[in-house]
């Protein structure tokens, strides 16, 4: 069934509203587009002038997905379009049409493809659609088993007072799967790969039984591994306030510092779509740069 409705003075059509796209928690496509379109007020500032890389899950999570980086040929001409070269391009393409959801009719138009995950790159494209230097740098805190969220939120702290030492203000966020992001405003002082690096590579000296800068699996259980490789140009991060593609719901989620210091458990840090529109609605945008 196909519904007809009016975005922000756009026309779209709306298709296959009650299919179950999160099946153990029988949460629907309408129920999806409602969420990115009421939490659009905070979510957008972090998208938009960002190319977009989106998961589509056309039959719901557990069920085959699929990346898509260029925009479909179908797609309106109203959504914001940026062609960017690309190296190593699984296609051989030198270039790649990227989406850039500036509006809410883009977003909801997203989110009708099933488009459950946006990520994006720390940097935007100005009007022209050329690429800006990065203006915020990542740290993808990634636990390994035993290790949870609880162990982040330790290195979380350890990294938060290193940067405040280097002048710079970290906000952290669940990645809504098993670890958590600390972001932070980038003044482009040097190569962000580079920095990002030499500061996860000084931690993991420092704290060896907690931390681990390297990606080989073998040194990393109980451990949290701090990857710096995100601020490579070439990559996304999930964007805040996206959801994701697990068994329930979950979202990738702004926290207090508070939150992070008190985390005991890891099911403390965890946020369904609901949990993050109430979370909004008392605290705003904790992820906002004000």
């Amino acid at each position: 069934m196909k519904v007809p409705v009016k975005v922000g003075g756009r026309e779209l059509t709306l298709s296959n509203l009650d299919k179950v796209l999160y099946p153990d928690f029988g949460f629907t496509k309408a129920e999806i587009i409602d969420y990115y379109s009421r939490i659009a007020p905070v979510l957008l500032p972090h998208l938009r002038g960002r190319p977009l890389t989106v998961k589509r899950y056309p039959n719901g999570v557990g069920s085959q997905f699929f990346f898509e980086k260029n925009a479909p040929d179908h797609i309106p001409g109203w959504v914001r379009r940026a062609r960017l070269p690309v190296s190593g391009s699984t296609k051989n393409r030198e270039s790649i049409d990227f989406a850039i959801l500036d509006d809410l009719p883009s977003l909801v138009y997203y989110a009708n493809l099933a488009a459950l995950e946006l990520h994006v790159p720390q940097w935007r494209v100005d009007e022209e659609g050329k690429a800006l230097p990065p203006d915020t740098l990542v740290f993808d805190l990634d636990p390994g088993p035993p290790a949870t969220i609880v162990e982040c939120c330790q290195v979380a702290l350890i990294l938060r007072e290193l940067l405040s030492g280097e002048g710079l203000t970290a906000r952290p966020k669940t990645s809504g799967n098993k670890g958590m992001q600390l972001y932070a405003d980038w003044d482009c002082r040097e190569e962000p790969s580079a920095y990002a690096k030499r500061l996860a590579q000084l931690l993991a000296k420092e704290h060896p039984a907690q931390i681990v800068s390297v990606m080989t699996r073998k040194v990393r259980p109980g451990k949290v591994f701090i990857d710096w490789s995100q601020n490579n140009p070439a990559k996304t991060t999930v964007a805040p306030y996206s959801l994701r593609a697990r068994e329930r719901p979950t979202v990738s989620t702004p926290l207090m510092w508070e939150e992070v210091e008190g985390c005991e458990r890891a099911e403390d840090l965890v946020f369904e779509a609901q949990d993050v529109l109430a979370r909004v609605e008392k605290h705003g945008d904790l992820f906002s740069r004000a």
